[in-house]
Parts: C-alpha cells; structure tokens; sequence
C-alpha cells in the first residue's frame, strides 16, 4: 500500500515545484531605483494625462509673464526685452501680486493683442491705458470688455463716435476681437492691474515694455496710429507720420471726449482712418460688431 502511495506523492511535489512564484515589485525597490520597473503614481499619472491633453500647465513661478505662448512674430521681435533687468523686476512684483491678489487680465489673457493681431498683420493701432479692474471685463484688449459686461463709457463714446461717423449701428455688446484680427492692434500701456485699484501696476516695468512695442512698430510703414489723449499721442511720439498716417484727437472718456481743440467726439477718426488704408493700398476695417 505504502508502495502505491509514495508515486503519488511525489508527482504532486514535482508539480508544485514547477509553478514559478509571481515577481512582485515591492514599493522601496520602485523609490530606490534599481532594475526594478518604477511604480507611477495614479494621481501623478493623471497630471501629467491633462497637461499633454490640454497643451497647458499651470504657470511656475516666474512664468505668469512668459512670452511662451505669445505669437512668434511678436516673440521673436520681444524676447530680448525679458532679460533685461526692468522685466525681471516686472517678473518679480507680479509674482508678488498674485498670491496676495486677483490680477485682470487673467494669465492667459495678457497678451491677447499680440495674439489676435499678429505682428505681420498689423495695420491700425488703437493705444489704451489701464486694463478695466472689474471682474469679467479686461481680457488684453485695450478698452474692450468681455460679455455680458456692458460697455463702460469710454468704449460707449467709441461707439456713439462711429455711428455718428459711418452710420453702423451701436453694438449690445463690448468685445472688440473683431476688429483685432482685421489688424487693429488694441495695446494698453499697462497689461495688467490690481482687481478693484485703477493704475496699480503703474511704473513697475510694464511702460518699458510697452515702449519696446512701440518701437518695434516704429520700423514698419504704412501703419494708421488713432491717439485719442496726451499719453498715447507722448507714447508714440516717435512714429515717423511721413510713413505713416496719424490721427489724434481727446480720449473718448466722458471727461474729454468733447473737450480741447480735437475732440473724439465729431472728430471722424474711424472713416479717416479707413480712408488712409486704402491710399496704403490696405483693405479698410469693417468696424461693425455682430
């Protein structure tokens, strides 16, 4: 009996000692390295998931002014004006301001002149001031507002000016991104300001910058400058008007729309300016919002 047994056993011994154990990865081995495979965190995995999905990653420090994701003809003319110590400084008081405070426009939104109207297809430039410091209206176009905002009264006065200079009807809205890319460069001498605190970013860097603009456009020709007021006609003091068209007038604020010796109001700017592109030999803008 013991005879007939003993086979037996031993079969099921040489069974059970050919089945290999399952490698297992053990979690020190993935932290120390080695040639163990690592083991990636589900939630690391997923982070890294979204930004290859959306293109965007939140902005490290230093980075909430990049010019990364600005257009590249704007960028390659721009670059150099980061590494200077004037932007550094900008770079570091913005980075100051925006953990103790909510900055208009939002991070993706301050440079979207540059982006709607490429440096090539430049051909009117409007200059602005002050970003608006309300929610939901500053989003990097001078004087526009996003929707639903109403128009504040600057940009009414813009409208009132161009019904009463070529008849379009006044829009119930105040986003100006169409005029944008049909070339008109909408700049701001400030890109972004403190929520609810007009001129807060004033002199710390920004006017630099916007000068650099400016005298990029200085190299080109054939360009309409609209100066509504003393800061933007100072601003671009250095335009050369032989090769370009520049008109001036007050701002259109209520404080001066109708005031000094070119008012805003009645000053025609808008088909003056048309007029000009096409003796550039330049389509005219359609300055009709749908």
């Amino acid at each position: 009996m013991v005879l007939l047994i003993l086979p037996f056993v031993m079969s099921i011994k040489n069974f059970f000692s050919s089945v290999k154990p399952k490698t297992t990865v053990s979690v020190a081995a993935a932290v120390a390295g080695g040639n163990d495979a690592p083991i990636e965190s589900p939630m690391k995995k997923q982070r890294t998931d979204d930004v290859i999905s959306s293109g965007v990653s939140k902005p490290e420090s230093g980075d909430y002014i990049s010019l990364a994701s600005m257009e590249s003809g704007w960028r390659s003319q721009l670059q150099s004006e980061t590494s200077k110590p004037y932007y550094k400084r900008l770079e570091q008081f913005i980075e100051s301001e925006r953990k103790s405070h909510t900055i208009y426009p939002p991070q993706d939104k301050i440079f979207s002149a540059f982006n709607l109207c490429p440096l090539d297809q430049v051909k009117v430039v409007i200059i602005g001031q002050d970003p608006y410091h309300g929610p939901n209206q500053a989003h990097g176009l001078a004087f526009s507002v996003q929707p639903p905002t109403p128009p504040p009264p600057s940009l009414n006065n813009i409208f009132k000016e161009i019904n009463n200079d070529l008849k379009i009807p006044i829009p119930s809205h105040g986003n100006l991104e169409a005029w944008s890319k049909q070339g008109v460069f909408l700049l701001n001498t400030c890109l972004t300001v403190r929520k609810s605190e007009a001129n807060s970013h004033q002199k710390h860097g920004w006017e630099d910058f916007t000068d650099a603009v400016i005298r990029v456009l200085s190299k080109k020709e054939g360009i309409v400058y609209l100066l509504w007021g003393n800061p933007a006609q100072t601003k671009c003091k250095s335009i050369d008007s032989k090769k370009n068209v520049v008109i001036t007038c007050s701002h259109p604020s209520p404080l001066g729309a109708f005031k000094t010796n070119e008012p805003f109001m009645g000053s025609k700017c808008f088909s003056r300016c048309n007029d000009a592109l096409i003796k550039f030999g330049k389509e005219p803008v359609d300055w009709k919002l749908k």
